[in-house]
């Protein structure tokens, strides 16, 4: 069994409440919340790719 690593669970579950956060921004029809959840969105799923490439 591999161990969990935290710094990848967090980034991941912080990329899916920001994809949750883009829906319940539209939603509330919010341009304001949809346009800062997609810019956390993308900067957690770079931070990712970044971490996951150094690991390597």
């Amino acid at each position: 069994m591999k161990r969990i690593e935290p710094v990848p669970l967090l980034l991941a579950i912080l990329a899916v409440a920001a994809i949750m956060a883009i829906g319940v921004f539209i939603a509330e029809q919010s341009l304001i919340g949809i346009a800062a959840s997609t810019l956390i969105f993308i900067a957690a799923m770079g931070a990712g790719f970044a971490h996951k490439k150094r690991t390597r």
